[in-house]
Formats: structure tokens, C-alpha cells, sequence
């Protein structure tokens, strides 16, 4: 017992001491290994004071080698400046040495100017001085002078004078009349296509542009066959619903327009048709044109004329003058003269007759030259007409001086009637072509919303959209328009155009 109490207690004993033996090894152990890891923070710490103090120093170093740098651009950029300023400054010193020479040169010009002037004011002085003493010695003023020196030349020299103003005249009226011609070509060469179109076609209405191939023909024999009987050209194109007929005469025009409409309405049209035809519409004009001439005479009561005059009268109702038929308008001119020489105490029988005749060249002015007035003096002598009708009617052109009272009387009632409203108009297919061009021009410009052609062509109307066309585009659209239309159509006097720029805010109250 007491052995296990010794053996239990040596094995406490040694136990504590084994435990105390290790806590002071581990104590000793922990020591040493404190001491390794501080002595490494140590170094750490001085390696990075050294490396703190060799990164400051560089620092440092760089940091004076830039202000030093610096400090040179500085005086480099100052030596600069004072370089510029003394530059400055002399210009300025050259500048003020300018200015004070020009004020000097002003200051002298300014004294001269004095001194001409008061020179010449000393002139003017003498001068009058001068004249005052010749007007004295020669006992004349300036003007009495100046206009017996005057008069002294002319009269010397009169017959020279005559002679130059008569050449500056002669000269003068020269070119005039060149420019005259001039003007004259040009309006005839503007205006003979649309004149040439009026007076030398007339339009046939079909019922259908079916008939257009059956006017043709195979391979186009009805229509040879037409244009060889009546001696004029027919033009079908794609105009709906009408042809054309082009030609000089006029009753070979209204014969073929009278031979087409009987082929319609008989509905066979071949050549043998198309002879008979035109036989029986020739007949038929014949009997109009006599028909027409005696109703002209009865209606204007002149009697006593020869029956080819009659006629030849007959003939101008199928003739026009820019859309005016001449036959009525010689019965217009006929009737006119009348009344006006019996109110004016003319011979009122002379002056119907020579209205009634006074166009009576333009029956035959296609096939014989020279104007109508030329051609109808030559018709009258012909059937011996009184000598006193061909004086009334050869001056309604002024072509030939008014030589009798009835000779102004018939060209004044000749301008009156052509001159009333709506005597003088253009052909439907004309008329209707011209608005149409004036409409189409205007409506392919970008913006135009509508446009209309109204005063018989003369102005057109142009409505524009207001998101599209400012005010100031108005303005510049109203000049392109007008630009267009004058290079692309041809027309007398001018055309008014008119861009109407309008924007409307509609709204309803309920």
C-alpha cells in the first residue's frame, strides 16, 4: 500500500515536474521565436526607412531638375517678351512719327485749299470785271452776244446746216425703219405657228375614236384617197374624239369636213364612197358659197353686182380672220358705213358698197400674191366697179392715203367691228390647248396643290401648299413659273401669274 501510495505519488511528482520542465521549454521556445519574427520586422522597417529615404532623395532631385527647367523657359519666354515689346514700342515711336507728318500734310494741304480758293475767287472777279468792261466796249451783253454770234453762223453757214439735219434725218428715218422691220420679223415669227394653226385647219368631231381606223384604211387607202380629192391634209392623232383637217383654202377644207361627216353618217367608208362624196359635197359649197353671197347683197341692200363677185363674196364664209368669220364682218363693215356716212352727210351708198367689198381680196389671198388690199383693187377693176368704192376701200389699211370722206368712214367701221368684244377670238381647240399648257407648266412645279387659267389665258392662278411653300418660295415659285412659260410656250402679250399662298385654322364649337 504504502509502495503504490510512493509509486502513485513519484508518478505525480514526475508528472508535475515533466509539466513544469515543458511549460519553461515551450515558454524558452516561444521567446526564441518572438525574438526571430521581431528581428525580421526590424529589418523590414530600417530596409524601408533606407528605401524612403533613397526614393525622397530622388524625388528630390527630380524635383529640382524640373524647376529648373522651368526656370529657363521662363527666361527664355521673358527674354522674348522683351524683345516683342521693344518691337512694339518702335512701331509705335514710327506710327506717332506718321501721324504727326500727316497732320502736317493736312495742316498744308488745308492752306493750299485756302489759297485756290481765294484764287480763284479772285478769277471769277476778273472775269466778270472783264466781261462787265466788253459788255461796255461793245455795248452788248453776253447773251445779245452769244445770239447774234449765233445767228451770224447761221445765217453763213445755212445752207451747210440744211444739208447736215436733212442727212440726220434721212439717217435717222434709215434706221428706223430697220428697226422697224426688225420688230415686225420678230412678232411674225413668234406668232405665225399659232396663226398658221387657226387659220389654216379645221377639227371634225367623231363619235368614236373607233371611226379613226376606219378613216385610215388598210394600210391607209381611204384616207390617200380623201387627201388627193379634196387637196388637204388630214391628220388624225390622239386627240379623242376629233381630226384634223390642214390646208390654205378654205373650201377645199370645209369640202373635206362636209365628205367626212356624209362618210359618217352613211357609215361605208371606202374609196368609191369617199369619190361620191366629196363630188356632192363640192356641189353642195358651190350652192352655199352662191347662197351666202346673195344673202350678203340683200342683206346689206346692194344690188347690181356681177354674179362671180357675188361669188367671190360667197367664198369668205368659209374664210377667217384671227376667229372672225369675213364674211359677217364685211356685212358688219357694210351696215357700220352706212349709218355712219348718213349721219355724217357722206354718200352712204358708196360707203356700204366699199364695206361690203373692202375684204374681198382675202377670198382668193391664198392662191394669188400680194396683200388682199392689192388683190381686191384688182377684183373691182376687173367687173368695173365705180373708181369712188375702190378709193373707200383701198386705205382701211392706211396702205394707201385717205383720199374721200368715205374712205376714213369704211376704216373706222373695218376697226370697230373687229375690234368688238368677242369678234375676234381663238379657235376652241386653240383656246382650250393654251390653258391647258399654262396649267400643265405651273402644276409641275414641287408644292403647287391646284392652278387654274382664267382671263382667256392671260393670268393664271397658282394655289401652293403652305407646309411646303413659304412666303419667301412664293415669291421665287410666282418668277420660275413665269421663267417656264416664257421659254416653253408661245403666246401674245404678256401672262400674269399669281401664287396665292393660303393656310386656314378650322375649328367647331358644340
Amino acid at each position: 500500500m504504502n509502495n503504490l501510495i510512493v509509486f502513485i505519488g513519484t508518478i505525480v511528482g514526475t508528472l508535475v515536474i515533466g509539466s513544469t520542465l515543458g511549460y519553461y521549454a515551450r515558454q524558452t521556445i516561444a521567446k526564441n521565436q518572438t525574438g526571430t519574427i521581431e528581428a525580421k520586422l526590424n529589418k523590414l522597417v530600417n530596409d524601408a526607412k533606407d528605401e524612403a529615404k533613397e526614393t525622397l532623395i530622388q524625388a528630390k532631385e527630380r524635383a529640382n531638375k524640373v524647376l529648373e527647367e522651368i526656370k529657363q523657359q521662363e527666361r527664355a519666354r521673358q527674354t522674348q517678351l522683351t524683345r516683342m515689346e521693344e518691337r512694339l514700342l518702335k512701331k509705335e515711336q514710327v506710327l506717332e512719327e506718321k501721324d504727326e507728318k500727316l497732320e502736317k500734310d493736312y495742316s498744308d494741304f488745308e492752306i493750299k485749299v485756302q489759297k485756290v480758293k481765294k484764287i480763284k475767287e479772285e478769277l471769277l472777279a476778273l472775269h466778270k470785271e472783264q466781261i462787265k468792261k466788253l459788255e461796255k466796249v461793245a455795248k452788248l451783253t453776253q447773251e445779245q452776244a452769244k445770239e447774234e454770234l449765233l445767228n451770224a453762223a447761221e445765217k453763213e453757214h445755212q445752207q451747210v446746216l440744211l444739208e447736215r439735219i436733212q442727212r440726220l434725218e434721212q439717217d435717222g428715218q434709215e434706221e428706223l425703219n430697220k428697226k422697224a422691220q426688225r420688230i415686225l420679223a420678230l412678232a411674225m415669227q413668234r406668232y405665225s405657228s399659232s396663226q398658221a394653226s387657226e387659220i389654216t385647219s379645221t377639227s371634225v368631231s367623231l363619235p368614236s375614236d373607233d371611226l379613226k381606223g376606219r378613216i385610215i384604211g388598210k394600210e391607209g387607202r381611204n384616207i390617200k384617197t380623201l387627201e388627193k380629192l379634196t387637196g388637204v391634209e388630214v391628220l388624225v392623232d390622239d386627240t379623242p374624239g376629233a381630226i384634223i383637217i390642214s390646208g390654205f383654202d378654205p373650201i377645199r377644207r370645209q369640202t373635206a369636213k362636209m365628205a367626212l361627216e356624209k362618210l359618217m353618217l352613211d357609215g361605208r367608208i371606202q374609196p368609191a364612197r369617199i369619190e361620191e362624196a366629196v363630188e356632192k359635197a363640192g356641189q353642195e359649197i358651190a350652192e352655199k358659197i352662191n347662197e351666202a353671197g346673195e344673202a350678203a347683197t340683200y342683206d346689206v341692200g346692194v344690188a347690181g353686182l356681177n354674179s362671180q363677185l357675188i361669188k367671190l363674196l360667197g367664198r369668205l364664209r368659209f374664210r377667217t380672220s384671227y376667229g372672225q368669220n369675213v364674211l359677217l364682218h364685211s356685212v358688219e363693215v357694210a351696215h357700220l358705213s352706212g349709218t355712219i356716212a348718213s349721219e355724217l352727210g357722206g354718200d352712204a351708198d358708196v360707203a356700204k358698197k366699199a364695206g361690203l367689198l373692202h375684204d374681198i381680196g382675202k377670198a382668193v389671198d391664198h392662191e394669188i400674191q400680194g396683200s388682199h388690199v392689192e388683190i381686191g383693187k384688182r377684183i373691182l377693176k376687173k367687173f368695173d366697179i365705180d373708181e369712188k368704192v375702190i378709193e373707200a376701200m383701198q386705205s382701211h389699211h392706211e396702205e394707201y392715203p385717205f383720199e374721200t370722206l368715205e374712205s376714213i368712214i369704211v376704216q373706222v367701221a373695218d376697226t370697230l367691228s373687229g375690234a368688238r368684244p368677242g369678234a375676234r377670238k381663238d379657235t376652241l381647240e386653240a383656246y382650250l390647248k393654251r390653258l391647258e399648257e399654262l396649267e400643265n407648266v405651273a402644276n409641275s412645279f414641287n408644292g403647287v396643290e391646284k392652278s387654274y387659267a382664267i382671263q382667256a389665258g392671260r393670268e393664271i392662278r397658282v394655289f401652293v401648299h403652305p407646309e411646303k411653300i413659304d412666303d419667301m418660295a412664293a415669291y421665287k415659285l410666282a418668277k420660275d413659273i413665269a421663267d417656264q412659260i416664257h421659254q416653253e410656250l408661245r403666246y401674245p402679250g404678256e401672262i400674269k401669274v399669281s401664287v396665292i399662298r393660303e393656310t386656314r385654322a378650322v375649328e367647331y364649337a358644340r
